[in-house]
């Protein structure tokens, strides 16, 4: 996967360590292996007939997330979002369903859902300053509603073959963009889809958005029981995220200097300078003095 990333879809070393929560440094060693290991065992560049489609699906889907993602949340510089990779990989994801019709797998149905979801909320991901806005301050008038039409019909052309971790998000980006605000939002409903996809796909990324999820359902004293388990395992050290959630759920109890503590470790390990911006805005705001 990291060599199809580097060579087939352009990016660069440090956007594939962080897809990988591993170190740029890591993944440069991992990529010159695989270089080494296909030079040395004389593979050729081959375009896979029709019947290999089928076992090389998962690949191909988590290599377009991938793009996706380092599209939506990019890894470093000045913009958020890149809607050259966002736009890239919607395309690519459109082609392999419509390789596979008639009857196109329910991930890849799914994979193209969550990707329209979370592209039609771009626009009001960023506000006229060209900062950060989270998802609870977003206007939602500025969703693409259109496209979030489209997406939630695939939803449940999804559902209706099964049950994928491609399939789970799909369903969790469709609650958020259904409801009319962060209140209305069906947060349980939410939960109980994060308890599934831990079920499908358990990993600690995915254990972290739960315990988002959980703080906006049951309070942050729950959630951070559960970021603190998730920390304690050190897998998501050097995941900024990690520390920034942690950082909000302290500031949310009056915990102000721990959050301090929390937001420090985020901005020692962000990159991108839209995230770094909102980070250091939360930062002055714990450690101003209380009137």
């Amino acid at each position: 996967l990291p060599i199809s990333l580097r060579t087939l879809c352009g990016l660069e070393t440090d956007e594939i360590a962080r897809a990988f929560l591993v170190a740029p440094a890591t993944m440069a060693q991992r990529l010159v292996r695989s270089k080494h290991k296909i030079r040395d065992a004389g593979i050729p560049y081959v375009v896979p007939e029709t019947k290999d489609m089928a076992e090389r699906l998962d690949a191909v889907l988590t290599v377009i997330y991938l793009v996706f993602n380092e599209g939506y949340a990019a890894t470093r510089g000045g913009p958020l979002v890149r809607t050259d990779l966002c736009a890239e990989a919607i395309r690519m994801g459109r082609l392999v369903r419509s390789l596979m019709a008639p009857a196109p797998p329910t991930e890849v149905t799914a994979l193209v859902a969550l990707m329209l979801l979370h592209d039609a909320r771009r626009d009001a991901r960023i506000d006229a300053a060209g900062d950060l806005v989270i998802l609870e301050e977003q206007d939602r008038s500025r969703w693409d509603h259109r496209q979030i039409a489209e997406a939630l019909l695939l939803v449940e052309e999804a559902f209706r073959g099964g049950v994928g971790p491609y399939a789970v998000q799909a369903a969790i980006a469709a609650q958020h963009c259904q409801a009319s605000s962060t209140e209305d939002t069906n947060w349980l409903q939410i939960v109980q889809l994060y308890d599934l996809l831990e079920r499908v796909h358990p990993t600690p990324v995915v254990s972290l958005n739960r315990a988002v999820a959980v703080a906006m359902a049951a309070g942050p004293v729950p959630a951070l029981a559960l970021v603190d388990a998730i920390a304690a395992s050190s897998e998501l050290d050097n995941y900024h995220l990690l520390h920034a959630v942690r950082a909000d759920l302290l500031r949310r109890i009056g915990s102000s200097d721990e959050a301090a503590k929390s937001y420090k470790k985020a901005l020692a390990l962000v990159t991108n300078d839209r995230e770094r911006r909102f980070l250091e805005r939360r930062l002055t705001e714990v450690e101003s003095p209380r009137v």
